[in-house]
């Protein structure tokens, strides 16, 4: 299989017309299209293929309700009125998948069995890498995302995770954005603010 290069149009999309969005149309996403962007973010690579990342997907008014105490006031409409709201989570028992996901190495799981930092650092790395590989999928696919940090941890982690071994890394509205209300975009560093060649 050779390297190939995507066209432009599926660069725009991707990356350079990719916004952060607040307000959304009143159009469904359906459940096909959310296992159609899990079946294309699964693919992105994490370390040792741990794939830390637990999806919930809070679809209903009824979810979305429980979803509002945990929210900073800014996030509050804009995730209500968002026909979906992902929870991106980090299982922090990834390791007990090791068997299935690492399987040319049986031992694989006692690199992280009573080591709760390694645990960790190790989730939350490699559930942020899937969180980034989920905005690109969704885009992908045709969706509009609008991903948050703004919430309550401890509360949404107590409400939706109840037995602590899931815990959240950040939420994404997820639909059609209205367009017509976009706020100017934010600048981005060149290159050679960034980045260092040695």
């Amino acid at each position: 299989m050779t390297n190939q290069r995507v066209t432009d149009d599926c660069l725009d999309i991707l990356f350079r017309n990719g916004r952060s969005h607040n307000f959304w149309l009143d159009r469904p996403v359906s459940d096909d299209q959310l296992r159609e962007l899990y079946e294309l973010m699964k693919w992105g690579p994490t370390s040792a293929n741990t794939c830390p990342a637990r999806l919930l997907f809070l679809r209903t008014r009824e979810a979305k309700e429980r979803l509002r105490p945990c929210l900073d006031a800014g996030n509050v409409e804009k995730s209500m009125s968002a026909p979906v709201v992902a929870v991106l989570g980090m299982d922090m028992e990834f390791h007990q998948q090791l068997g299935k996901l690492f399987p040319h190495n049986k031992e694989a799981a006692s690199w992280f069995a009573g080591k709760p930092a390694k645990i960790e650092e190790t989730a939350f790395r490699n559930s942020t890498l899937q969180g980034a590989y989920f905005l690109l999928a969704a885009r992908a696919i045709g969706l509009d995302c609008g991903p948050m940090s703004g919430f309550n941890r401890v509360q949404l982690d107590t409400e939706f995770f109840p037995k602590g071994t899931i815990r959240s890394n950040f939420i994404c509205a997820l639909g059609y954005a209205d367009h017509a209300k976009l706020f100017p975009r934010g600048p981005r560093l060149d290159f050679d603010e960034a980045c260092r060649l040695l």
